[in-house]
């Protein structure tokens, strides 16, 4: 995979990311519809991205942070901080052109999607209990 540049809304953050493999996800989580305002939209980054400028976190549960610029609030990353999963970073597709030529495979909290939008793909899709299941680490109350 290329090696792709980005940019938040006002081009205050620059970022630097290769895609782990070439495929988006979807999370439909209540988290990420009040962040990204519906879906967020990203892929998986290979280690070693870079960002510049004004990047600013939030600990939004016990074993994950989130990423945004700090002049216009543009989401850059979910990252896991906790469990096996530590360390694997999401990147925000929509900072890179054409969402870096990536093609939507997988959806998570499908259950938690709303009623009002569908993606037509033939994606994976998980419910909460799966996603928890697959990354969060065993500790009681996870959430997003």
């Amino acid at each position: 995979m290329s090696e792709l540049q980005g940019q938040c809304m006002c081009g205050a953050v620059t970022v630097t990311a290769t895609p782990a493999r070439a495929s988006i996800s979807a999370c439909h989580c209540e988290m990420c519809q009040r962040w990204a305002s519906g879906p967020y939209l990203s892929f998986q980054a290979a280690s070693g991205y870079a960002a510049l400028g004004p990047v600013h976190t939030y600990e939004s549960s016990g074993w994950a942070e989130r990423a945004f610029c700090g002049k216009c609030g543009s989401a850059l990353w979910y990252r896991m901080t906790a469990g096996e999963h530590k360390g694997q970073t999401q990147m925000s597709a929509g900072l890179f052109e054409n969402a870096g030529g990536n093609e939507l495979r997988l959806e998570l909290y499908i259950d938690k999607k709303p009623e009002g939008y569908g993606f037509e793909s033939s994606s994976r899709k998980l419910t909460g209990a799966d996603v928890i299941e697959m990354f969060a680490p065993s500790v009681e109350g996870n959430s997003q």
